[in-house]
């Protein structure tokens, strides 16, 4: 009897020990490979990731790199053994070069979403937008060019800061701008402007430093850009030229790998680029326009408008990439 008393009490008590003690649940793990810009404490990232864990039973994991290629690339070398389960930050430009790898896995998404111009593929889906623009600061540069042909003709003591276009989405987004208005002419252009290059930066980040630190006149960036400068510093020197020509689009784009461990997830997180919460947050983190129509901070309605994208199709990109850098690297040879 007594026996069987101290075996209930010490079941009793192992219960107490479970209850106080219980397995640790493992909480999944969602890995995206991005570029600096995003993955950075003053990026989008934070934000992001505050929104969606406190949604989902997950973590988020940024990984960046100089660029959103440059992940890609990072992705290719890694293969199986990769990390990543979602890739963010590539282009309408560049989605084809990631669809030709065969890593990455339809997102099943068909959201109705607000863009200048209608974007569908089957594994990348956009998440924000912007236009082209060269930036500059107002006070040190009192009159800027409005044009390509005003850029080209600046003085010689002038110089600007771009990105590459073999490792960043907004370096080839400058060749095709560059290539949408001049055409087969594109190449005797770039080599009338060689002169006033300062450098070729990796990716945005490098150039766009250059440019605060005043040692470029002009840096490749967003018509966005100044919001930032605006919201945070409460600058109005820094500013977008608006080019004759127009401005050239660039939306980006999300996709999931096909090697992720975390499918269900990396869908809820697709979709979630989608929802209002992230469209509220991407203005003031990414400083870009969201996907879905919300009411934009009113710093916005001060930055120079686009009335008529310029935009290059999908496949005419695909098919000429590598003509058009091989052009661009003919011409800016010294």
């Amino acid at each position: 009897m007594i026996k069987n008393i101290i075996f209930f009490l010490l079941f009793l008590l192992a219960g107490c020990n479970e209850k106080k003690h219980p397995a640790k649940e493992k909480i999944p793990t969602l890995t995206i490979y991005t570029y600096n810009a995003f993955s950075a404490e003053w990026g989008a990232a934070p934000e992001i990731k505050k929104a969606f864990e406190s949604s989902h039973h997950c973590k988020l994991r940024f990984v960046g790199v100089s660029s959103s290629i440059s992940a890609l690339r990072k992705i290719e070398l890694e293969e199986e053994n990769t990390q990543a389960d979602i890739l963010l930050g590539l282009d309408s430009a560049t989605a084809q070069i990631a669809n030709q790898t065969g890593l990455f896995a339809p997102h099943d998404l068909n959201d109705t979403l607000d863009l200048p111009v209608p974007y569908h593929d089957p594994n990348f889906t956009p998440f924000d937008y912007s236009y082209f623009a060269f930036v500059y600061d107002s006070k040190r540069l009192k009159y800027p060019p409005h044009s390509f042909e005003e850029l080209a003709d600046m003085p010689d003591n002038f110089r600007i800061a771009i990105q590459d276009p073999r490792s960043s989405t907004s370096g080839l987004g400058l060749l095709l701008w560059v290539k949408s208005i001049y055409g087969e002419h594109a190449k005797a252009y770039w080599k009338r402007l060689s002169h006033l290059i300062l450098t070729v930066t990796k990716g945005w980040s490098e150039s766009y430093n250059l440019f605060l630190r005043g040692e470029a006149d002009m840096v490749l960036s967003y018509t966005t850009s100044p919001a930032y400068h605006l919201l945070k510093e409460h600058k109005e020197n820094i500013k977008a030229a608006q080019f004759i020509e127009g401005h050239y689009l660039q939306i980006e784009v999300a996709g999931m790998l096909k090697s992720s461990k975390h499918k269900k997830l990396a869908r809820e997180f697709l979709h979630f680029l989608h929802s209002k919460t992230f469209a509220k947050l991407i203005p003031t983190t990414n400083w870009s326009y969201p996907v879905i129509k919300i009411k934009l901070p009113k710093v916005f309605d001060t930055l120079i408008q686009v009335k008529q994208p310029l935009q290059l199709a999908p496949p005419t990109i695909n098919q000429n990439r590598a003509r058009y850098i091989q052009e661009w690297l003919e011409a800016l040879q010294k």
